[in-house]
Formats: structure tokens, C-alpha cells, sequence
């Protein structure tokens, strides 16, 4: 494997060993804080500020891996040879400036107090993944919504799940003080649930339909339509020298 094919698994790297785990311990801890406001069993009165922290820290992560998909569609596409990248090395620089301008935001996001600034940052946080999303360097399935085939795009889901994150992260202080952002912020996480797995399915299928970056050429030659690849030259030699001695 090259370096950028090991760049290509950090993506799901990041995520398995950080952002689920630490979803699990988010999710326990935001069982335990309903128990001890509903005074269900005694729980310390800690569960409740580590729930937030660890709601922060899997939303920060997700973010963070979402971005390094993105720059490794970027630049993995930069240095294959076919087709040549749009815009060249001055577009790829402003693709990566924009990249850390969305994690600047992220940054920002948790340093902020006020409600405008909060929501601010968090939807340009949002904005900024759905326009490096939107270059067409990104593989999606489908743009359409109307189509089956949108709601199994592992993009879509995954920015889906990152802006209903970033939604929970910067309403922190309203939920604690509302009874109604309680409510809908539980629902919400029920929904982000669905979508982790559904993440989880479509990022494995996805890695299996991604080639390691000397093997593109025999891959990308194959018809992903009726499921044909042509014959390897040294196989068509064989059956031809076979069939030469057989006759």
C-alpha cells in the first residue's frame, strides 16, 4: 500500500476507534442523567455535565473524520495521473484553506457562550462540509432525494448525522434549562442513532469498492453496469497457448 492508501483508511479509522466508542459512553451517560432527573436510582450529579462533554467530543470527532474524507478525495484525485484535477494545485489549496476554516469553526463552536454565536458557528461549521461535499471530487450516489439510491449514499447520511450533532452541541445550555429542547433532543438522538448504523453499513460497503491506488487502472477498466472486467493479458495468453496445444 502507498501513503495515500493508508491516508484512505484513516477516515474509518477515526471512527471506529473514537467516534463509536465514545457514542456508547455518551449514550450511558445521557441514560444515567434522565435517571437522576427523574430520580429514578441515585446517580452523582456529575452525569449530566459529562454526558455534554462527551456529546461534544463525538461531534468534534465526527467532524474531524468527516474532513479527512474529504481531503483524501481531494488529493487523491490531485495526484492521479487521469483524469487531470480541475482547477489544478491553486483549487486544491483553496479546498484545503476552506478545511481548516471548517475546523476553525468547530474550534470556535466550543469556546463561544452566546445563543447567536453558537448557532452561528455550528451552521457554518454544517455549511462548510456540504460545499466541500458538493465538489464533484466527492463520490455520491445520487443529489436526488426522490431516489433510492440518495438515502443509501454514505455522504448523505454522514452529513445528515454531523449537522444533527453539531445541532446538540451548540443548544447545550437550552437543553438543560428546557423541558420541550429535552424532549427534542432526545428524538433528535434517536434519529442519529438510526444514522450511525446506517453508517456503519454503507462505510463497509463502501471500502470494499474502493481499490487501493495501484490496482485503479485493472478496476476502473471493469463495465460497473453489466458487471464485466475484460481478461487479463497474460490469462488470454494462456487460453490461447492452451488451446494451440490442445488442437
Amino acid at each position: 500500500m502507498n501513503p495515500i492508501d493508508w491516508f484512505a483508511l484513516l477516515h474509518p479509522v477515526l471512527v471506529i476507534l473514537f467516534v463509536y466508542p465514545v457514542v456508547g459512553a455518551t449514550i450511558r451517560l445521557g441514560i444515567l442523567a434522565r435517571e437522576r432527573r427523574l430520580k429514578i436510582h441515585p446517580q452523582p450529579p456529575t452525569v449530566g455535565v459529562e454526558h455534554a462533554d462527551h456529546g461534544r467530543w463525538v461531534t468534534g470527532g465526527m467532524v474531524v473524520a468527516v474532513l479527512v474524507a474529504l481531503i483524501y478525495s481531494f488529493t487523491s484525485k490531485f495526484i492521479s495521473p487521469e483524469p487531470p484535477f480541475a482547477g489544478g494545485v491553486q483549487r486544491l489549496a483553496l479546498l484545503l484553506l476552506v478545511s481548516a476554516g471548517i475546523f476553525a469553526s468547530l474550534l470556535a463552536l466550543w469556546r463561544v457562550k452566546s445563543t447567536t454565536l453558537r448557532a452561528s458557528f455550528a451552521l457554518l461549521t454544517w455549511a462548510g462540509l456540504l460545499g466541500l461535499g458538493s465538489q464533484p471530487e466527492i463520490w455520491r450516489l445520487s443529489d436526488n432525494p426522490f431516489e433510492g439510491s440518495f438515502w443509501a449514499s454514505h455522504y448523505w447520511s454522514g452529513v445528515l448525522l454531523t449537522g444533527l450533532m453539531l445541532f446538540s452541541m451548540s443548544a447545550k445550555p437550552e437543553i438543560f434549562r428546557s423541558l420541550k429542547m429535552r424532549r427534542l433532543h432526545v428524538s433528535v438522538n434517536i434519529l442519529v442513532v438510526v444514522l450511525l448504523a446506517v453508517q456503519a453499513i454503507t462505510g463497509s460497503r463502501d471500502l470494499l469498492e474502493i481499490p487501493v491506488s495501484w490496482q485503479k487502472p485493472a478496476i476502473y477498466s471493469c463495465d460497473f453496469e453489466k458487471r464485466i472486467c475484460p481478461a487479463p493479458a497474460s490469462s488470454s495468453s494462456a487460453a490461447d497457448g492452451l488451446a494451440a496445444r490442445i488442437s
